[in-house]
């Protein structure tokens, strides 16, 4: 009989043991979900910027192309075909820009938290 009770009271203590060690794992895993979730906040704010940028970039370049194209024909022609090609120029830096911004969605974050 003393020896089923001391059997007992060690299996409650291994138990009891084997729940802090996975509450423990449970508190870290939480911790590391927590981190994952700032990086990728960090890592879309910056993308978002980005994105904004080349948004603005590649309207007004296809803005510079479409007044460079109305001016062709006219009295300022030579003026129309520079238009063209600056604003062709920079409408593919803008739309470069802003397929670059993407590339933050599957990076770790490099910016430390505060």
């Amino acid at each position: 009989m003393f020896r089923y009770i001391l059997v007992l009271l060690l299996l409650s203590g291994l138990t009891g043991t084997s729940q802090a060690q996975s509450l423990d794992s449970l508190k870290q895993e939480i911790l590391s979900l927590k981190t994952d979730v700032e990086d990728i906040k960090l890592n879309l704010a910056t993308g978002e910027k980005r994105f904004k940028r080349g948004i603005f970039v590649a309207t007004l370049g296809y803005s510079t192309v479409i007044t460079g194209g109305l001016m062709l024909g006219r009295k300022r022609d030579e003026l129309g075909k520079g238009l063209l090609v600056a604003g062709g120029a920079m409408g593919v830096v803008g739309t470069v820009l802003m397929v670059d911004s993407f590339k933050y969605l599957g990076r770790p974050a490099k910016k430390k938290r505060k």
